[in-house]
This record gives C-alpha cells, structure tokens and sequence, in this order.
C-alpha cells in the first residue's frame, strides 16, 4: 500500500502534508519514519488535513512533529496547510478558516502557483508567569508567552545555534508539558533576529508561533509597539508580525512552498522509527 505525500516548506520549517479521512490515520511511529531525514522523506513534522470539527472551517490541521508527539498549533504548518488547499481548490486569492487543537483560525492566501503568502489570524497571545532557570551557574529569565501552544523567550542570550542547541533542552525540561524556546536580539525599532528550539524538533529553521511569542513579549517589555509590524528574522527568512493593543490578538503574514509531491510504502522506514 503507497502513501501520497505532499512536501511543503514554511521559510524552511518543512513539512510533509498528507491528505487523510480521519485523525488517527498516522500513527507517532508512521511520522518519525516519514521525518527522518536520511530513510525517510524527511522533515521538522507530519501535517494531516482531515475534515473539519467546526461549521464554517474549510478543514482541520494536525501535527505531528519529528519525534512524533504531538503538539497544539503550528505557525509555519498552517501557511503550508491554506496553500495547500488553495493548489487543491485551484484558488490564487482566497480565504479559509483552518481547524486547529488551538482552535479555528482564519487565513488569506495570496497564491501564486506553488508558492503563496499567507496572513494568519492566530489568535491572542497569552503571557504567563515568567521562567527562571538554573543552566551553566546562572541564573536566566524568560518570559512566557502561549499562543495555543508554549513559548519561553529570552531577549539577553546569544544566538549561535551551539548555544540554542544546549539551553533549548535545559528550558524545555523546567515544565511538566515542555516549551518551544526563542532566543531573540533586537536589532531596530520594529526588527529582531530570532532562533528557535522547537519542543519535539530541535532547533528549526523557522517557527511561526515562536515569532508570534516574541513579538507579544517584545511589545510587554518595551521593546516594540502595538499595532505596528514586527520583522522578525529567522534562519529562514522573514515573518511580520502584528499586535493589537487590548485584545493581544496576534495577526502573522509569512511564504509558503509547495517542493514536490510524491508517493511512499505506507510502511517505509518503521523498522528504523
């Protein structure tokens, strides 16, 4: 039995998107096979676009990221998700309300062949209690934000990918559930560079709801305004992000890329998983 796959990239946060009927068609042993990047495709996580759970909603996201759990929301995913179903309805500009486990989101894409920039409505961002945590005899904090799923952010470390590659780990075990870790350096005004340690990837390339976090506790700590863009800077590209004043409600507009498509056994690579 073969297994169509789809292969998208987010600022080179990639993907392999499946077409499914249901939410259980993958198992965490099916994804990590497919992720891995020398006896599988290949990729930071597994996309299942399944039928709605919401009125209204053109179809429903899951992720599954490299390890194979399983995380809330993904930034990056869900651009390659409403390009995706743009390519699939035939649709240049178009927009779609996107289910999600953090909840229906509403995207405009501007689409252009296989290639396509999406504005995201991803909901509010939500500041929790700060972290502080004990790495290499100091003392660090960082702030929290979630956006359907959790952020720690620092704005005072470096940002070599070595160094992410440690303390992204040591962050992530302070809390029961894990977090996604954001090393960020202020560069402007409204600009900042950004590397990200994904919780159940490792350190990525890009993370859209990492760049969201960042944004919402730049703006709490002064550092930028509401309701003006955001760059961010990532390894892989640019994203801008939004911010209103009051609502918190986070708006993030970023490319999205169709690589290939292609075809798989079902059952590739699960001896190696």
């Amino acid at each position: 039995m073969t297994l169509t796959f789809h292969k998208y990239e987010g600022l080179g946060n990639d993907f392999v998107v499946i077409d499914a009927a249901r939410a259980d068609a993958l198992d965490p042993e099916r994804a990590r096979a497919l992720c891995d990047r020398h006896f599988g495709i290949g990729a930071d996580g597994v996309l299942l676009v399944v039928p709605p759970s919401s009125s209204g909603a053109r179809a429903r996201m899951l992720v599954l990221n490299a390890d194979g759990s399983r995380p809330e929301m993904c930034g990056n995913g869900i651009r390659c998700v409403a390009l995706h179903l743009a390519r699939r309805d035939g649709a240049a500009g178009i927009s779609y309300v996107i289910d999600t486990d953090a909840g229906p989101l509403l995207c405009e894409v501007e689409r252009d062949g296989d290639s396509a920039h999406v504005r995201v409505g991803m909901g509010r961002g939500r500041p929790e209690p700060e972290l502080a945590v004990a790495f290499d005899g100091r003392r660090l904090t960082f702030a929290r934000v979630s956006m359907g799923n959790p952020h720690a952010i620092s704005f005072e470390e470096p940002l070599d990918a070595a160094h992410a590659d440690r303390l992204g780990p040591a962050v992530s075990a302070e809390l029961p559930e894990g977090t996604n870790v954001e090393l960020a350096r202020q560069k402007g005004d409204a600009a900042f560079d950004l590397v990200v340690w994904e919780r159940g990837v490792g350190r990525t390339l890009a993370c859209g709801t990492g760049a969201c976090a960042t944004a919402v506790a730049a703006i709490r700590s002064g550092r930028a305004r509401y309701d003006a863009p955001i760059a961010v800077d990532l390894p892989g590209g640019r994203l801008e992000i939004t911010v209103a004043e009051g609502s918190l409600e986070v708006s993030m507009r970023g490319p999205a890329r169709r690589v290939f498509s292609g075809e798989t056994p079902l059952d590739a690579g699960l001896s190696r998983a």
